[in-house]
């Protein structure tokens, strides 16, 4: 399990340092999506909120790859990563396979640090 921990946390740690520094540096090129999902992008974009989601993006990742704040960058990118599941969900269904590949990376690493959220996952407390 420490093997498949370690690949989900690398694996997921390069994902978002990747796709949060082409926020900023534009490596990949990307087509803009059409319809309602480019007008929403669009709107997320010219209110610079993308701004935010890339940074929190690019530290999330080099957290995990460093393997520092491991909880930490998963509590940053949790929010992060269901909002881009909403977004494909609803409104560009395409890339909805990678967005589930970036939950069960998520979930994975989670287990593999469960522990560290033990005092978040308590029914009652004293």
């Amino acid at each position: 399990m420490k093997i498949v921990t370690l690949v989900a946390r690398i694996l997921l740690g390069l994902l978002f340092l990747v796709f949060g520094l082409n926020g900023f540096l534009h490596f990949i090129p990307m087509q803009p999506p059409t319809g309602l999902a480019g007008q929403y992008i669009g709107a997320l974009f010219l209110s610079h909120y993308l701004v935010v989601v890339f940074v929190l993006q690019v530290v999330g990742g080099l957290l995990l790859l460093i393997n520092r704040y491991v909880p930490l960058a998963l509590v940053l990118l949790g929010p992060v990563i269901v909002n881009i599941v909403l977004f494909h969900a609803c409104l560009a269904p395409a890339g909805l396979p990678m967005a589930l590949f970036a939950v069960a990376l998520w979930v994975v690493v989670f287990a593999g640090v469960r522990g560290a959220f033990a005092g978040l996952l308590v029914q009652k407390t004293a």
